[in-house]
């Protein structure tokens, strides 16, 4: 008997199904997860709002859109081609398990999702991003089922031009969605002076810290930073990460000092990015959550040592 394309299937055809439905996986839940973000970060709730792992999430989100996405539309493209040129393949069984653990997978990962959503809404959160995110998660959903539930469906030999509008589709939504991303969170080079700046603040946390320990042990402020400076413990003067110059410090009175640095971007306030709460995000575990909001450019914190507090060890 004679082997067809439909009983003798090359490795290739196991190959290009498994990279088409797994590439299709991680797009579908990168993508839902990238809006769920966005609508995050423009309605933020303030019991939950986590600006930095929110800005992480996106950014992984998008790179990995950025590369599924595209893989995704290239093996769709062949696996499209291969089925033009042998029709057969249509009923290849492989094939037609993994469109159907793709709606199964599809449905499992939506049922999740809007457990998920109704659990926080339970929570608390916020109306308007509840039905924004159950809007997100119903709409990609009937777009999965609506065109693999088709794909599943057609048996006619003829061309269809609905795949390739398709992927002209998914390309322009993608890049929509990856465009998003730079009003929401910013720039890559924005974030990298963010995440400068969050270094800085750091190190002046760290500085703090020490000048405060300084007077505990010595019962006066440091002169100096090189002061700070304990070769034996291993303690360093961070400098900043960029320039690496010191940062300035001056003393102001016996229980007071002022730390200085000149920050690349301001910190986010309510006012200067959408619906980016007061309360920006740096250390959660800073010292006593002292504020540290700073505007682009040089900015200086005056800190008062509470001698009541911070006893001499003495």
């Amino acid at each position: 008997m004679e082997n067809t394309k439909t009983d003798n299937n090359t490795p290739k055809d196991v190959f290009l199904h498994l990279l088409n439905i797994v590439t299709f996986f991680l797009s579908i839940v990168n993508f839902i997860t990238l809006w769920i973000q966005y609508v995050g970060a423009i309605f933020p709730d303030p019991l939950n709002f986590y600006y930095v792992g929110l800005a992480n999430s996106v950014r992984l989100s998008t790179s990995i859109l950025v590369i599924a996405v595209p893989v995704y539309i290239l093996t769709s493209w062949i696996l499209g081609k291969d089925l033009r040129n042998y029709p057969e393949k249509r009923e290849f069984k492989l094939r037609k398990w993994l469109l159907y653990l793709t709606l199964f997978v599809a449905a499992i990962t939506i049922i999740i999702d809007l457990i998920v959503l109704v659990y926080n809404f339970m929570s608390g959160e916020l109306t308007i991003q509840f039905f924004l995110k159950i809007l997100i998660v119903l709409l990609v959903t009937a777009a999965v089922f609506g065109y693999y539930t088709w794909d599943l469906r057609r048996k006619d030999k003829e061309t269809s031009k609905t795949p390739k509008k398709l992927a002209w589709v998914i390309s322009l939504v993608v890049f929509i969605s990856i465009i998003t991303g730079f009003f929401v969170i910013g720039t890559p080079a924005e974030q990298r002076d963010r995440r400068f700046d969050e270094r800085r603040v750091g190190d002046l946390q760290t500085l703090q810290s020490m000048i405060v320990n300084y007077w505990a042990q010595k019962e006066k402020l440091p002169e100096n930073l090189i002061d700070l400076q304990d070769n034996i413990s291993g303690l360093i003067v961070p400098q900043d990460p960029l320039s690496e110059e010191p940062y300035e410090y001056s003393v102001i009175n016996p229980l007071s000092f002022q730390l200085c640095a000149t920050f690349k971007v301001a910190s986010l306030e309510a006012d200067s990015v959408v619906g980016q709460p007061k309360y920006y995000y740096t250390d959660f575990y800073g010292d006593f959550d002292q504020n540290w909001q700073h505007s682009e450019g040089r900015t200086c914190f005056i800190r008062t040592i509470d001698p009541e507090l911070h006893k001499p060890k003495n």
